[in-house]
């Protein structure tokens, strides 16, 4: 068996309480030690200034132009173009008193102006504060004061919150600059409690009137502050410095290296994910390693098949609902395709993939599928995509597959956190072993699993599992002013992710649970909530899913937002002519939910108290506006509960009532 990581320590059986901890894996390009790092690579700044040298002319940062309600082409500034203003808007924030060290928000979606911003505070040894544009004015009100920010870039419609009278953080503001403009009304608003506000175009003009010269940071110094907003509690501040930064960059880049389709200068990445969390963040400041093209969305995710026509794309990353998305247009358009052309189609998938799974890469597998079928699909994908990745959380292996083998390029999924930069294992391109998998450790750090007695999880046993447990070189600091916390998980230096996975026989990293989402049922059974979610959530009838257990109790509820194409597809075939909305309220389609479930659990070898035993229809996804899930479309537990607190109390209600 092919093995894809270097076992670089055994492992050790625990004693005298201590949990036992499996072998310590590295990536095979660390096996003898972590590579030498770039000594001209060594802070975020270097990342940037040295592909200004390098690619002047090359576009570097790519916005499209609304006029009236009409959105325009892509338009380009260049890596020089960008340094020009990035050295002006640096200028600009020492000229209004910002000194190395201090901390500077920026608030916004991704726009050319975020990036901007990003690199004036590098450039001068600020530290770059991303504030959450999805969560609302609660959590920037938090940020600004436990960041302790002075001064602030932000979006021209966040403004106006930021000014409202619950927003107490404003005050402690020395100047807001806007990405645009700024009106006349907030200005004076502003300026009623001593805060500056300076338009974009007066900020660039400020620069260049009072040019300073730049202040790099050195390695160890503060790159950024990178809040976190976790399922509960207040958003944890993860310290990450340039050091960090660059050594992840430099990585990456030499695990890409090994590959022979590499990643050049002519690669295009169109940037739709916060930029205020780290996946985005980091693929974009790879793209600007490699004088690499990046393409904002336009602000709309609901249209951004528009924007990957437009800029096509040849490297797109995504959390695994957008590639569920992207999964279920296709099959979609195949049910609307007559039963010949399904049948075609069906064949050449299955052709194709039995050729995959013989080694052959996407790209030799199979051109006559591509070309009869496939290629289309790849040109919704803008006709020049080379790579998805997936991260955040599992993908379904299901999923996965389809694509592989329907969009034309390689597929991955990807595994790690804000602490870890985001990126600390990533799967091969067109290895099919690693389908369901995050793949191995990256290029500087190394992973190793720790027992969870209580969830009977052994990284010693017959199937090596544990919580997941990371250290190395591209690692946080620590979690600003909470030093408690930092050492709650920084233990013997290792950071304890809190996510349980499994070490395959080839090395290979599955993401298998979650150790905080354990409950234990009245009976005294765990429960893996987070486990059971991915599970049912493969049910073609479940859109979202939140499954909730109470100690008190022996069974499982569960509130789930159904698919509107499967429930009108189920209603058609009962004769229901019923509007979505209306389906939702029917007993039958509850009844059906349940049934589907309990197919589902039957079928992935689920213990009985692991079964769904009732259900509650909502008909809208849970969103972030209501603060249901995180920025990455995670489950909020705590928030989830009191929303349908009716709703659990009422199906418990009727449990308990048909018991007796």
């Amino acid at each position: 068996m092919k093995s894809f990581a270097a076992k670089a320590e055994e492992g050790v059986k625990g004693i005298d309480g201590k949990p036992s901890v499996g072998p310590v894996y590295r990536n095979l390009l660390s096996e003898k030690g972590f590579p030498p790092i770039d000594s001209e690579i060594t802070t975020a700044w270097d990342i940037f200034s040295k592909s200004v040298e390098k690619f002047p002319d090359n576009n570097m940062l790519g916005w499209r132009r609304i006029v009236d309600e009409k959105v325009g082409p892509y338009m380009w500034k260049t890596y020089k173009e960008v340094y020009e203003e990035v050295l002006q808007i640096g200028s600009a924030l020492r000229a209004v008193g910002a000194e190395p060290g201090c901390r500077v928000g920026i608030y916004g979606i991704n726009c050319p102006q975020w990036i901007i911003a990003m690199e004036a505070c590098a450039a001068h040894t600020l530290i770059c504060v991303p504030l959450y544009d999805t969560l609302g004015s609660g959590a920037v009100d938090y940020i600004v004061e436990h960041a302790e920010i002075d001064f602030v870039f932000v979006q021209d419609t966040k403004i106006k919150g930021l000014l409202e009278p619950d927003c107490k953080c404003a005050k402690r503001l020395k100047a807001i600059v806007s990405f645009t403009n700024v009106s006349d009304e907030l200005s004076h608003k502003a300026s009623e409690i001593g805060v500056k506000t300076y338009s974009w175009i007066d900020f660039l003009h400020m620069g260049r009137e009072k040019p300073e010269e730049t202040n790099p940071p050195k390695a160890l110094n503060i790159c950024t502050i990178m809040y976190t907003s976790g399922t509960s509690g207040d958003p944890k501040g993860v310290v990450l410095t340039h050091q960090a930064v660059a050594t992840f960059v430099v990585g990456m880049d030499i695990f890409m290296d090994q590959f022979e389709d590499k990643m050049t200068h002519d690669d295009v990445y169109l940037s739709f994910l916060p930029l205020a969390h780290i996946l985005d963040r980091l693929n974009e400041e790879y793209f600007f390693r490699k004088g690499a093209s990046v393409g904002y969305y336009h602000g709309d995710l609901n249209v951004l098949r528009d924007d990957i026509q437009e800029l096509k794309p040849t490297y797109l990353a995504g959390v695994p609902r957008v590639f569920e998305r992207i999964h279920e247009g296709i099959q979609k358009a195949l049910q609307e395709l007559n039963p010949r052309r399904r049948l075609i189609f069906n064949a050449l998938y299955k052709h194709k993939l039995a050729w995959m799974n013989r080694g052959y890469s996407h790209s030799k597998a199979s051109p006559m599928a591509d070309f009869i079928a496939f290629r289309k699909i790849r040109d919704k994908l803008g006709g020049r995509i080379r790579l998805l990745v997936s991260g955040g959380a599992p993908l379904s292996p299901e999923i996965e597959e389809f694509l592989r083998v329907t969009c034309c390029c390689f597929v991955v999924q990807g595994y790690g956190l804000t602490e870890t930069l985001g990126g600390t294992a990533l799967g091969f391109p067109d290895e099919m072993c690693m389908l369901g998998t995050v793949g191995i450790p990256a290029v500087y750090n190394e992973i190793r699993l720790e027992e969870v007695a209580e969830m009977g999880y052994d990284p010693l046993g017959e199937n090596p599992a544990g919580e997941i447990c990371i250290r190395g070189q591209c690692m946080f600091s620590g979690y600003y002013k909470n030093p408690e916390l930092t050492e709650e998980v920084i233990k013997d230096g290792w950071f304890h992710t809190g996510d349980i996975g499994e070490i395959l026989p080839n090395g290979v990293l599955k993401i298998i649970d979650r150790k905080k989402n354990l409950i234990k049922l009245s009976q005294g059974e765990y429960v893996a909530l987070e486990h059971l979610e991915n599970i049912f959530g493969q049910n073609s009838v479940v859109q979202d899913i939140w499954v909730y257990g109470d100690s008190f109790k022996s069974m499982l509820v569960a509130v789930v937002v159904p698919n509107p194409e499967t429930v009108n597809r189920w209603a058609k075939d009962l004769g229901f002519t019923k509007p979505f909305e209306e389906l939702c309220s029917f007993p039958e389609l509850k009844e059906h939910i349940i049934s589907e479930l309990k197919s589902t659990a039957e079928k992935n070898k689920l213990r009985k108290f692991e079964y769904i035993k009732a259900v509650a229809v909502e008909t809208k996804p849970f969103d972030v506006e209501r603060d249901l899930v995180t920025a990455t479309l995670k489950n909020r537990r705590n928030n989830l509960l009191k929303y349908y607190q009716v709703q659990i109390d009422e199906m418990y209600r009727k449990l308990a009532s048909k018991k007796i």
